[in-house]
């Protein structure tokens, strides 16, 4: 699947009319992320925008973490992040940037704030702050300490980064409103005391700023012009615009807010796949089932058809809910266009080919893909003895059947046409082989005198090798698990999410490496584990998704 052309949509427009009009010679965006967990697929939305728009105006975008929490970030998240978004095709301009960069600029500009009498050291604990902020129909009141005066406010707040005060006993807080009708605007808190050890500075600091303040001045220090985040953000930009008219930065990026992705089936809820995580209702943060890009790239999605995804859902400021189907959808286009074909049986059925004989029954060469000859051919060997899904043969099928059946005829993949002659059973009745009879005259060509419509897949027991495939299906069986108000989320998680089995493969996949992406043919799309894989040790195939939506019809 080739990259297709972007959709228009009103950041773009936004986006053009700046460019034309002088207000900006180039583009410069970022993307955000908060070290405190993994990426999940609406922050991959956010990189293709970011990122994407960057490329498509030929600016800059910026990798820029928001470390100002330093009691639930760790370099173990960081990692993951730069890791998921080189996986996913973007490169950032220059260094990996972080807020903690600009922590003296940070408390620079807010002794600027404190010298204009636009901030002001409060003694107020966090419940009676809470009582003082008013309602969303009632004004808060003044704190008592909010009139201090400008040299008891910075003598104040240099104490506090000297580590005088203990944590939690003061803020410094924005002069703005407590009338505001915008609760973020009344007398918002920008730093608080943290004794809490900084992945990048250590003890160095024992005031934090927080995110409001920070982020628009991070922007402001790196010349973004373009400073785009979801819609819960709408409230704040006033903040934002108020921190940066207030101070001397001489940039004032413009915030723009489109509606986060939302996706059937599944949660995106930090909090919740922390508790997947947690409980072990998962086995990790890289569970192919979760909507983690780590989840993601572990099942064996991809990063062109997660792209793709992300411009077919476009970009608006409405409610923007999305079914798992659309992204299995571009995953399996992408896949289709060219994951190699290769033949696997999951649920073994033996079948011993009654006049097989050696030097006389021969194997073929099949092509990896039908339409890419590149991707070169393998032998596909045949003996005595072969592996044939259990489905593929019933012993008193409906009408129209076109698999195997006793008396019936079916084609090989690549190979000959045989006839079950005899089925043998165990002593409880159950079916544990087929003898069947070869047509050796039907090897690349078709029986005369009759049509054979059924084609199935199928494994030389002699040459297959053993694989372990999980078979990963959506986590919850209700489209929006976390919609139910007496309900718990957890009360939807699909007991049928993952099957593990064992079968059998072609040899031909013997050495290929961790994240190889195969068809297996009639079965869905595969990819070897990216953990547990060993090549010619142990193969560990994860099922990516089915050829098609068998999920929907099963709902229908």
């Amino acid at each position: 699947m080739s990259e297709h052309a972007p959709v228009q949509h009103f950041i773009r427009t936004i986006i053009e009319h700046d460019l034309a009009s002088g207000k900006h010679k180039t583009v410069v965006t970022r993307f955000p992320p908060e070290p405190n967990g993994y990426l999940h697929i609406g922050h991959a939305k956010s990189i293709c925008l970011n990122f994407g728009l960057a490329e498509d105006y030929g600016g800059r975008c910026n990798l820029r973490f928001d470390d100002t929490n330093p009691e639930k970030e760790s370099m173990e998240y960081a990692n993951a992040i730069v890791e998921d978004v080189r996986w996913l095709g973007f490169q950032w301009d220059g260094p990996v940037r972080w807020a903690s960069d600009y922590f003296p600029q940070l408390y620079d500009y807010a002794e600027e704030l404190i010298r204009k009498g636009l901030a002001y050291v409060d003694d107020l604990t966090p419940e009676q702050m809470r009582e003082y902020r008013g309602t969303l129909t009632e004004p808060g009141r003044d704190s008592p300490w909010r009139n201090r005066s400008v040299a008891e406010n910075l003598d104040l707040f240099r104490r506090m980064r000297a580590g005088e005060f203990p944590d939690g006993s003061k803020t410094l807080r924005a002069k703005i409103d407590m009338a505001s009708p915008n609760i973020n605007l009344r007398d918002p808190v920008l730093y608080r005391i943290k004794r809490a050890h900084h992945i990048r500075t250590g003890d160095a600091w024992v005031i934090y700023p927080m995110y409001d303040y920070t982020h628009c001045i991070s922007d402001a220090l790196e010349g973004i012009t373009h400073s785009l985040c979801t819609l819960e953000f709408e409230d704040h930009r006033p903040l934002y615009d108020w921190v940066l008219d207030n101070i001397s930065i001489g940039c004032h990026p413009q915030q723009i807010e489109f509606s986060r992705l939302e996706m059937h089936y599944t949660v995106t809820s930090k909090r919740k796949l922390n508790q997947l995580v947690a409980e072990g209702h998962v086995a990790g943060w890289d569970d192919p089932r979760l909507p983690t890009i780590q989840g993601m790239r572990r099942r064996g999605y991809t990063p062109e058809g997660i792209r793709e995804f992300a411009r077919r859902i476009g970009v608006s400021k409405s409610e923007n809910i999305v079914d798992l189907s659309v992204l299995e959808g571009c995953i399996r286009e992408d896949l289709e266009a060219k994951a190699p074909r290769v033949m696997a049986v999951l649920r073994p059925l033996k079948v011993v080919l009654t006049n097989y004989q050696d030097g006389v029954t021969s194997s073929r060469e099949a092509g990896f893909h039908p339409h890419r000859p590149e991707l070169g051919a393998r032998l596909v060997p045949i003996h005595r003895e072969i592996w044939i899904e259990r489905d593929d043969f019933m012993e008193d099928p409906p009408a129209g059947w076109q698999r195997l059946k006793p008396g019936g005829e079916v084609r090989l993949r690549y190979s000959y046409v045989i006839r079950c002659d005899e089925v043998i059973k165990d002593a409880a009745g159950e079916v544990v082989e087929l003898r069947c009879s070869i047509d050796h005259d039907t090897l690349g060509k078709n029986p005369e005198g009759r049509k054979v419509k059924g084609v199935i897949h199928w494994v030389s027991a002699l040459h297959a090798l053993p694989v372990e495939v999980r078979l990963y299906d959506r986590l919850f069986t209700d489209p929006d698990p976390d919609g139910h108000e007496n309900r718990d989320f957890l009360d939807f998680l699909n007991p049928e999410s993952l099957t593990v089995v064992q079968g059998w493969i072609e040899p031909s996949v013997r050495d290929c490496p961790p994240e190889t992406r195969y068809q297996f043919e009639r079965l869905g799309y595969f990819c070897s584990d990216r953990y547990e894989h060993r090549p010619g040790e142990r193969l560990v195939f994860n099922r990516t998704v089915s050829l098609k939506d068998s999920w929907a019809k099963a709902q229908a």
